[in-house]
């Protein structure tokens, strides 16, 4: 372990990896590149860290607060890979990486035509040992929020029943820091695919003050017949069913189980926000939410994208958490927050690696007064057409009969 930073804001931990993007030509479709026994040719590679700490905790990075990463790597080169890209950007941003002498680092290749979604090749390495006890205490010493990614991607996250994962959250909170949590899907047939989820995420979530799973995520999660009718009828792209009342049953379902805020992710259709109705659990929240009690308690919000041309989408929901959470530390409200969340993450499809496209808070700011133009809100969603605010947001239909 580093020593740990008395100036620290955000601890970014869990998933990490090293990341290998080949650089792919536009006409390229997943049918010419996965031939057997045929040569692609294709351009450059670029090598970056991935995974929840590296994608997100970089973005904070960029994004103007002081953060350091947590995550579990071998000592061999890939280790070594992501410690130099690491200390490029900041040599304190790798202090609080924990290395595993005699284990495999995680690395992904991620195959990422333009205008159409990746698919990862993955390894998980060292990520599947990552327990509680290998956070120690003083490496959080100053910091004000945690942020935790992809524990379907990590053994011991979800193996015993999420035992270790409600550890390490509650040791954490413990510590009076606001906790965030982000999710990955599983392979449904993998030991993670097949874990009891909501029995994870009622021991892990009253410790969670934030929670960022995508749509398809918690659906796979709470809802897996659902899920998998779906999937079945429609392919891998759900987002279309994401519709109002789902949206609501879901959150609902996750506040009752601890969080104070739940934001789902959406891809290209924006962000869903449910907050908590109860004003001591939003008193609960931690460092890193001091005083947002009135403005923040039960709220239903919804943030359409915004216009960009889209190079790559890796690390977009990461970043897309990112701009979230800077918003939450700089002590926003839930409008603007959601706005500069799904401002990150725009600016982080733009480029093809995970976080290079975002911005500084300033830069995405001033891109906002200048008008900045949002996508149509899905057609699943037109009920909430009626309740748009000057500033893109669109007010949920239980919000609207609270007021």
């Amino acid at each position: 372990m580093g020593t740990a930073l008395k100036s620290v804001e955000v601890v970014a931990a869990g998933h990490i990896c090293l990341d290998v993007i080949p650089s792919l030509c536009t006409q390229l479709g997943m049918g010419t590149l996965l031939v057997p026994g045929k040569l692609v040719e294709i351009g450059a590679a670029q090598i970056a860290v991935g995974g929840a700490a590296a994608n997100t905790g970089l973005a904070l990075h960029r994004l103007g607060l002081r953060t350091k990463l947590m995550g579990k790597i071998g000592s061999d080169l890939f280790g070594e890979a992501i410690l130099r890209i690491l200390r490029e950007y900041d040599h304190e941003l790798a202090d609080g990486m924990i290395i595993a002498p005699g284990e495999h680092t995680s690395y992904t290749i991620v195959i990422n035509p333009p205008q159409i979604d990746r698919i990862f090749l993955h390894c998980t390495g060292a990520n599947d040992h990552f327990a509680a006890d290998d956070l120690q205490v003083e490496e959080l010493a100053g910091a004000r929020l945690f942020h935790f990614g992809y524990p379907p991607l990590m053994r011991q996250m979800y193996m015993n029943g999420g035992t270790e994962l409600a550890a390490l959250l509650s040791r954490v909170k413990g510590r009076g820091l606001t906790v965030s949590l982000d999710m990955a899907k599983p392979d449904p047939g993998s030991p993670a695919g097949q874990a009891d989820w909501r029995s994870i995420l009622m021991k892990a979530l009253p410790f969670v003050d934030v929670f960022l799973p995508s749509f398809e995520e918690i659906l796979f999660m709470l809802r897996r017949g659902r899920y998998e009718e779906l999937a079945a009828a429609h392919g891998s792209d759900l987002l279309p069913f994401a519709e109002g009342p789902l949206l609501r049953e879901l959150a609902e379902e996750l506040l009752t189980l601890g969080s104070a805020i739940v934001v789902l992710k959406l891809g290209e259709h924006g962000l869903y926000l449910r907050t908590t109705s109860d004003p001591s659990r939003l008193a609960d929240m931690g460092k890193g939410a001091v005083g947002m009690i009135e403005a923040w308690l039960d709220r239903e919000l919804l943030a359409p994208c915004f216009e960009v041309e889209v190079t790559g989408t890796t690390g977009a929901g990461d970043c897309t958490i990112a701009g979230f959470l800077a918003g939450l530390l700089r002590g926003y409200g839930p409008e603007e927050t959601l706005n500069g969340a799904v401002a990150a993450g725009a600016c982080n499809v733009e480029q093809a690696d995970a976080t290079s496209g975002v911005r500084s808070w300033e830069a995405i700011e001033a891109r906002l007064a200048a008008g900045w133009p949002k996508r149509p809100v899905h057609h699943a969603l037109q009920e909430w057409s009626k309740a748009r605010d000057s500033s893109g947001i669109w007010h949920g239909p239980a919000e609207r009969r609270k007021r």
